[in-house]
């Protein structure tokens, strides 16, 4: 039952992350960035387990970084991401704190005050 109850709240972050990534446009192509971050469904919901450099988490948040490789992407990449975050808020901390469990700067920060445009 746990595990059902589990993979349920996967399926829910990812259907939303989804949606979300559906209604933002910007350079970067947000269901992408959606799928990327679905990568660590388990610690977004959950909290647990941290993600480390190596791990399917992390290479994902390394693609992020990746897909930023001009100002323009980076602002759209910044435009999916507060999307996420706005949309998921009660996970919008673990979304956060995601590049720095991972070594990663994005050259932004992930938060709802961040405005994309000065990315």
């Amino acid at each position: 039952m746990g595990a059902l109850k589990a993979l349920n709240a996967g399926l829910l972050l990812v259907t939303m992350m989804l949606w979300v990534a559906s209604k933002t446009s910007a350079a970067v192509d947000c269901v992408t960035v959606t799928t990327l971050i679905s990568t660590c469904s388990a610690f977004v919901t959950y909290g647990t387990p941290d993600p480390y450099p190596g791990s399917p988490c992390c290479d994902a948040v390394a693609s992020l970084n990746n897909l930023g490789d001009s100002d323009e992407n980076r602002r759209g990449l910044c435009m999916c991401l507060m999307g996420v975050i706005t949309s998921y808020n009660p996970n919008a901390t673990a979304i956060a704190t995601l590049p720095g469990f991972c070594g990663v700067s994005l050259g932004f920060t992930i938060d709802p005050n961040t405005d994309c445009n000065y990315v």
